[in-house]
């Protein structure tokens, strides 16, 4: 629940009395959120959030008597809450920050210092706070599902030039995970744009490739799109699909925020359209915002094929919302479905190019 005058509570834990103070100065100055509490460690933490009874927390990891990750799988068993944490850039920080969406969290964030501007803070921060007031929560044991294992080598799928695309935010990283997984070793080549920060994407890439049975790593510039190989787009950079003899590759570039986002979802499926055009299925997954919507409606008005997450699975319901309203989508489906929908799709694909061929 809200706070009477409509505002969206949050809860700031962090051990930095600096990071406390920047964070709870910058959600002060959004007319539709308070901070209703501030900690500087989880035991704190606790009585506050059953006292004041916050939409929203944001939540460091390092902090002294309990980590954050720590206390994010107790609140999530006990209490689930929608959960942004706030991270340094460090390896291990990254690694961790995985693990706690895994765990629950809806959202990771970079740590304001450096050369974060208060600007950029403020925005970003804003966009999420209110997504994940509004996100789809609860204890990662009440919504597993049992799923098949992935299905067997199709020889026909490594005899096409077709492209996958998928596109994620809020909610994402998990989602894109319970997708791949659940693909077979020789898919056609993969390109995923998923909302998140510079340095969590190679965590990010890492973690897939080791659950999935084919690659998966961070894009670089020039890399080959093949069967059998994933590529994420690396955080603060664009990446778009482009076509050479014998099949594809993408380029890494910078350029302006897309939908206030780079990498853009909006930017790689745009390029899928002008590239693969009917030899392309797109996904849009969880997501807050429109980015991916008018991305995803070029790439169905080029021909190509185009599945969304249905509301029930997403933890927060933006962006395939907006795809759906600009009629972009095919399928909507539950994300438990979506990966046999892949392989249907690709197989008639493949079927299709060689009877033209």
């Amino acid at each position: 629940m809200s706070a009477p005058n409509g505002k969206i509570k949050v809860m700031v834990v962090d051990d930095s009395a600096i990071v406390r103070k920047i964070l709870s100065d910058t959600i002060a100055m959004e007319s539709d959120m308070e901070v209703v509490a501030t900690a500087p460690d989880p035991y704190v933490a606790r009585d506050k959030i059953l006292a004041l009874k916050p939409d929203v927390i944001t939540l460091d990891i390092e902090m002294p008597r309990m980590d954050g990750l720590t206390f994010l799988k107790k609140l999530m068993k006990f209490h689930p809450l929608p959960v942004i944490i706030i991270s340094s850039l460090t390896k291990a920080s990254c690694e961790i920050s995985l693990e706690a969406l895994a765990s629950g969290a809806v959202e990771v964030m970079e740590k304001p210092g450096g050369p974060y501007s208060i600007g950029e803070l403020r925005e970003g921060l804003a966009q999420k706070l209110r997504a994940a007031a509004g996100a789809r929560v609860s204890a990662p044991a009440s919504k597993q599902f049992v799923v098949p294992p992935p299905p067997p080598q199709a020889p026909s799928l490594m005899q096409n030039d077709m492209v996958i695309a998928i596109g994620a935010s809020t909610g994402g990283t998990e989602a894109i995970r319970d997708v791949l997984m659940q693909l077979p070793a020789n898919i056609p080549g993969i390109v995923i744009t998923q909302h998140i920060p510079k340095q969590f994407s190679t965590s990010f890439a890492r973690r897939l490739d080791a659950s999935c049975p084919f690659e998966v790593k961070e894009a670089e510039d020039g890399d080959e799109v093949r069967p059998g190989r994933a590529l994420v787009a690396p955080g603060d950079f664009h990446m778009v699909l482009r076509a050479r003899a014998g099949g594809y590759f993408v380029q890494v570039q910078d350029g302006p925020k897309i939908c206030y986002q780079r990498p853009a979802v909006d930017v790689m499926f745009a390029s899928v359209a002008n590239t693969a055009k009917s030899r392309a299925v797109g996904v849009l997954l969880t997501g807050m915002g429109a980015d991916g919507a008018q991305g995803l409606l070029s790439m169905r008005n080029a021909g190509a094929r185009t599945i969304s997450q249905n509301e029930q699975t997403c933890v927060v319901y933006g962006m395939p919302r907006e795809a759906e309203r600009l009629k972009a989508v095919e399928q909507v489906l539950p994300l438990p479905g979506i990966p046999a929908a892949i392989v249907k799709l690709v197989s008639k694909g493949a079927q299709a190019i060689k009877r033209s061929a």
